[in-house]
Order: C-alpha cells, then sequence, then structure tokens
C-alpha cells in the first residue's frame, strides 16, 4: 500500500516537458553541443565557457548537464530545477545568474528529462546529483569548501540530500522549496513513510548558512512549506519573503537577484577559519543558555533560584578547594579558603563575626 501511495506521489511529482525542448547532438572533434528543438541551431554557438555533459549515475541512467564557467568566480553553484523544466527551458536563465552573481554554474537534467535516459523518481534524483557532485570534484577539482546548492521546488528535495551529507558545504539557497510530498498534496502535518522527499527530517542535518527564498502568493507549494524550513534550519540566513510572489516568477523581482547576490557575497567572505570560530561560539551560548535551564549540575542561585552561571552574576563559585559558594552579596569565601565576609551569613555555613 505504502509502495503505491509512493508511486502516486512519484507521478504528481514529476512533469518532464515533452517533447524535450533540446537534444545533445556530438560535434566531428567529438564535443557534445545542445541543440534547441524548436530551432535547430545550438543553444550557445561558439560558447568556449559551455561544457554540455553525460554524466552516468549509479543507477545505470545517463544525464545531460549544462557547466558555465565564470572567469571571475569563486564559487560554484549547483542548481536542481523544479518539476516541469529541462535544460533546454532554463539556460537563458544559468546565463544570467553566472554573470549577476559571478559564480560557475552546473544545472543538469534528472533521469527522464530532457535528453538524460530513464524514468524520473524519487532516488533517481538522488543518485542523479550525487553523481554530478561527483563529476564536479573529479572533472574540475570543485571541493564542497567552495559550493553552493540551489534547489527549486521539488529540487529542494536532491539539494538537501546532497546537503545534509556534506558537513563542510559553502551554502544551500532553497527556492520555492517543499517540507515533503505529501504535504504539497494533501497539507497534513506529519510524516508517513510512503511520503517523498522528506526534507522535513533532513533540513535539520545541514550544517551551512540556508537562504530560503519563497513567494507569498505561491498556490502550488504554500508559503508554509518555506518558514518551516527557515525556521527549521540549524544557521538559517536571511530569507526572502517575495509579496506578491507565485511559484514561477520570482526570477522577475528585482529583490530575488539582489538578495541572491548579498547571500553570494556574504558567502565569498566566510572562509572555513571564520565559519569554525561562528559555530563554537554558538555552542557556548547555547551551554551558557542551557545551564540556567538545569542542564549543569552547580548549586542554585538564590536570587532566581537557577543553576550558578554566568548569567547570574551575583553568584559565582568562590571556593577552588571545596567547590562551595561564596556569599551572594559579598566576596566571601569558604571557611577553609580565610573567609573574611564582615556583612552577612555565607551560604557554605561560615557565619560572619562582623557588623
Amino acid at each position: 500500500m505504502g509502495c503505491m501511495i509512493s508511486q502516486l506521489a512519484a507521478k504528481f511529482a514529476f512533469f518532464p516537458p515533452r517533447p524535450p525542448t533540446y537534444k545533445v547532438k556530438k560535434r566531428d572533434d567529438g564535443k557534445l553541443v545542445a541543440v534547441s528543438t524548436t530551432s535547430s541551431q545550438p543553444i550557445a554557438i561558439d560558447d568556449s565557457s559551455l561544457d554540455v555533459l553525460s554524466i552516468q549515475t549509479k543507477r545505470g541512467n545517463k544525464i545531460v548537464a549544462f557547466y558555465l564557467r565564470n572567469p571571475y568566480s569563486r564559487l560554484t553553484l549547483l542548481y536542481s530545477h523544479g518539476n516541469a523544466a529541462d535544460l533546454g527551458q532554463l539556460y537563458d536563465l544559468f546565463v544570467q545568474l553566472k554573470a549577476n552573481l559571478r559564480v560557475n554554474l552546473i544545472g543538469y537534467d534528472y533521469s527522464g528529462y530532457g535528453a538524460s535516459t530513464g524514468k524520473p523518481s524519487e532516488f533517481d534524483t538522488y543518485a542523479d546529483i550525487e553523481a554530478v557532485y561527483e563529476c564536479l570534484q573529479t572533472e574540475y577539482g570543485i571541493s564542497q569548501e567552495d559550493l553552493i546548492l540551489y534547489g527549486q521546488s521539488v529540487g529542494s528535495g536532491p539539494t538537501l540530500h546532497l546537503a545534509a551529507k556534506l558537513p563542510r558545504l559553502r551554502g544551500v539557497v532553497l527556492h520555492s522549496a517543499i517540507l515533503s510530498g505529501l504535504r504539497v498534496l494533501c497539507h497534513v502535518k506529519f510524516t508517513l513513510c510512503c511520503d517523498i522527499y522528506k526534507n522535513v527530517n533532513k533540513i535539520r542535518k545541514v550544517k551551512c548558512p540556508v537562504l530560503v527564498i519563497h513567494g507569498t502568493e505561491d498556490d502550488v507549494v504554500n508559503w508554509l512549506h518555506g518558514n518551516g524550513l527557515w525556521k527549521m534550519s540549524r544557521e538559517p540566513y536571511e530569507p526572502l519573503w517575495i509579496k506578491g510572489g507565485g511559484h514561477c516568477n520570482l526570477e522577475l523581482y528585482p529583490d530575488y537577484i539582489r538578495h541572491l547576490c548579498k547571500f553570494i557575497q556574504e558567502m565569498e567572505n566566510t572562509t572555513t577559519q571564520t565559519r569554525l570560530k561562528k559555530i563554537r561560539l554558538q555552542k557556548m551560548s547555547k551551554s551558557t543558555t542551557g545551564c540556567c535551564k538545569g542542564n549543569l549540575k552547580r548549586p542554585k542561585c538564590p536570587d532566581c533560584l537557577n543553576f550558578s552561571c554566568c548569567c547570574c552574576p551575583k553568584w559565582r563559585p568562590k571556593c577552588l578547594a571545596c567547590f562551595r559558594p561564596g556569599c551572594p552579596r559579598c566576596s566571601c569565601l569558604c571557611k577553609k579558603c580565610s573567609c573574611r565576609c564582615t556583612l552577612c551569613s555565607c551560604l557554605c555555613s561560615v557565619k560572619c563575626s562582623c557588623r
């Protein structure tokens, strides 16, 4: 039963353009070129910055990818598109993103999309993005530290699948993303075993900054999906809620490219050392706030009745010999360490002698 529901959800998830908007041909020199099916012309004529790739996946399919170089780039964007487009339709957008964001960009067609072989399914898309990432490593020498994953709509599924496996990834962009497949179809608030693209579980495993972009008037994937993913991110970046934006038109709004540029620039300026320092500071702040919740077993503060910590500046352990707390009103020490308080009664059962 669960398998049938999963297959039904997959049918609603994938709508590859029929016929494909492009096809791939091999030139006399062996180089692959993409040709539009409407104009019978190459998508990019004599463009040395474009590589058309055919990549083998571990599930036996051959998928097509476009790799666009930018000579001024420092980072690479791996783009996973939505469920009703292929590379022929997205090429112009890729060119604009490459130029405006100053990044290398690689986009790919899922199995069964465009000139890629096979049939689309959840696990095939996982194998597809893993094969593209491996190609970036082996063919172009791009490591995860210099990579940003971009997932649009259904593309958020393979994006978060890979992001959860890469602890040193530079960043993630979720564009009109989904919490899960069944949450889009049925508006449920729980996860079933037959669900597909369980992003609601995987987002918590992503250890890099996450930018969420969503339209407030999205009638395909409700804005609550994007808001939920943003709230569950471990390192959420300032989100972009495009007022009046739908599901397929966010690129037309000026704030879209402006906010993306800001994100890319900040990711470029973020080094591994600064990221590690930020993570350490976040862990320290969490442990500091956590000790007042009782996570650390220390003497309680008489003022706020919370466990002693830096949140309670009046109450700190004073005695280094017995670790008993000192007086909350003065610098009284434990009797074993020469208590000299003359103002009050020390809480380690040592009474003060003078008034």
